[in-house]
């Protein structure tokens, strides 16, 4: 029983309700921590994210670009976990709680003041107690005074009847008032005990049990409180779960093969593999007259022979510095230029419907005006209609013109194997000169006058990478490189390596994962710069 403890009762109850407000708190700022990192992770992922248009949106046709751009959404979804972790909590907890103690607070504050109110109507009855045995004992006294001068009064002889008379009244009429008073005092003192009964056995227990009652519901519900906190995180466990998996699916999703394939798709040139470089014999003309008839060096046609000094050029892999846009991509190699001719012919193909279907809608449009003029004027449609046609005709007209330069480019590619179908057939089968001592068409004399006699609008495929050849003459080492890996150099312009072979470096890697050296033997060729280990000459 705690009757006696009311103010240690009402101080817990407060201190109670002051938890409550306190985890509330607690979990706003977690609520806030877990919003701030799901900020932060969207920042992230946005500032990761290729953007449209851009080289690393083109970049994601590769496995292991889509894979990480598949990574930086799960991450996004995550994030998205993070924000329904908080706004669970702030509704299930901070919002529920809040609202709840709100209650507990007026049905506290009500408890309380039933209680006070039953012990400040202890308090007036004790005092009404107080005030009637104050009264009994101040009019007994009085009573008593005027008994003992009546008493004195009638003894003395030289006192009045009268007087005797009057004090024997004014006793009579002490003692009947304070007979009064102590009836008085009996009463109240019977009401006081009653009330205090009903104080301690009734009134305060019953305030006492509905502030315990509260009590009992108030740490219920923080209960309740405290495992929502744990199981509003248990609840999404299950989705960030699929986002860890899809994250580690989009890793299985990298593959090294796919994406060397899609390389070669998309950077292939369409140029054919060069023919062995021929061995030109100087001597031919000192010893034409003493070996007329001896075996001709059968030579390659001219078309396809390589021109420049440097015939041991990598033409597949030179840059041309010289060249610059063109409007029909014959800047880029054959296959590229055929893959962006297709491209550009796609792109006219959708705009060239576009215009199409909008001259249908503005055609029926028209006929319905003519059909109900009260809807519109039908000439008001003309300049939307001729601006239409005169798109499609230009549309028509590049359409055209792409059209041909994609069918120039693929004959160009099936001329140039055929071309080289037919030389390697001819240097596979030379042959002799006559006996009268004249030469055969392969003889080299007759190769020299074809090179005499040769148009000069028929240059070779080579021509473009002359310069360059030139130039290249008088390329000094810019450093040494060690072989880490074996490479088999089984593309043309590369060339083999076996593991710790050193080369010189003529060539830097310029952003395509190649790097150009040199043999001692002066053997040039391109190997992956992911295979060497680069030591530049410092300047």
């Amino acid at each position: 029983m705690l009757g006696d403890q009311y103010e240690i009762i009402d101080k817990h109850t407060q201190w109670g309700l002051d938890l409550v407000e306190k985890y509330v708190k607690f979990v706003k700022e977690r609520t806030e921590i877990e919003q701030n990192y799901a900020k932060q992770l969207r920042g992230l992922v946005k500032k990761y994210s290729p953007k449209r248009g851009t080289k690393e949106d083109q970049e994601c046709k590769f496995s292991q670009s889509q894979s990480f751009v598949d990574i930086l959404n799960e991450m996004n979804d995550y994030a998205g976990q993070r924000e329904v972790i908080a706004e669970n909590m702030m509704m299930n907890i901070c919002i529920e709680l809040t609202k709840y103690s709100q209650d507990i607070k007026q049905e506290r504050k009500m408890f309380l003041l039933e209680g006070r109110k039953a012990q400040h109507y202890l308090e007036c009855s004790f005092k009404q107690l107080d005030s009637s045995k104050r009264k009994f004992e101040r009019e007994w006294r009085e009573a008593e005074k005027a008994a003992l001068n009546a008493e004195r009064l009638d003894q003395d002889i030289n006192a009045t009847k009268a007087d005797v008379e009057k004090a024997k009244q004014q006793a009579h009429l002490r003692t009947h008032i304070a007979e009064e008073c102590k009836n008085e005092y009996a009463a109240q003192l019977q009401k006081y005990n009653k009330d205090q009964n009903s104080f301690y056995f009734t009134d305060m227990p019953q305030v006492y049990n509905k502030l315990q009652d509260m009590d009992e519901r108030r740490v219920k519900k923080l209960r309740e409180g405290y495992h929502t906190f744990a199981e509003t995180e248990r609840s999404v466990m299950p989705i960030i779960g699929k986002c860890l998996d899809g994250i580690t699916k989009a890793a299985d999703n990298a593959n090294e093969k796919k994406d060397a394939l899609t390389l070669i798709e998309l950077h292939k040139s369409g140029f054919q593999r060069p023919e062995d470089v021929e061995f030109e014999d100087y001597s031919q003309a000192i010893n034409r007259a003493t070996s007329e008839s001896s075996l001709g060096t059968p030579k390659a046609p001219l078309d396809l022979r390589p021109i420049g000094k440097n015939k041991s050029k990598l033409w597949p892999f030179s840059k041309n510095k010289k060249t610059a846009f063109t409007e029909d991509f014959s800047h880029l190699p054959p296959e590229q230029r055929r893959k962006k001719l297709q491209q550009k012919i796609e792109e006219l193909n959708k705009e060239r419907q576009k215009e199409l279907d909008q001259r249908e809608a503005l055609d029926k449009m028209k006929d319905v005006y003519q059909k109900n003029p009260q809807m519109g004027d039908p000439n008001s449609l003309e300049p939307q209609i001729s601006q239409t046609s005169n798109n499609i005709e230009r549309l028509q007209a590049e359409l055209q013109k792409y059209e041909s330069w994609l069918a120039d480019a693929e004959g160009r590619l099936v001329h140039r194997s055929e071309t080289m179908r037919y030389t390697v057939h001819r240097e596979s089968t030379p042959s002799l000169n006559n006996n009268n001592g004249s030469h055969s068409k392969d003889s080299p004399d007759s190769a020299h006058s074809d090179d005499s006699n040769q148009d000069s609008s028929s240059q070779p495929i080579y021509a473009e990478f002359e310069d360059d050849f030139e130039d290249e003459d008088s390329v000094l080492p810019i450093g040494q490189c060690t072989a880490v890996f074996h490479f088999d150099g089984a593309s043309e312009g590369t060339i083999s390596m076996g593991e710790g072979e050193v080369f010189s470096v003529v060539e830097e890697d310029k952003g395509d994962g190649w790097t150009r050296v040199r043999r001692v033997n002066g053997d040039e060729g391109y190997v992956p710069t992911s295979y060497v280990k680069i030591a530049l000459h410092r300047k």
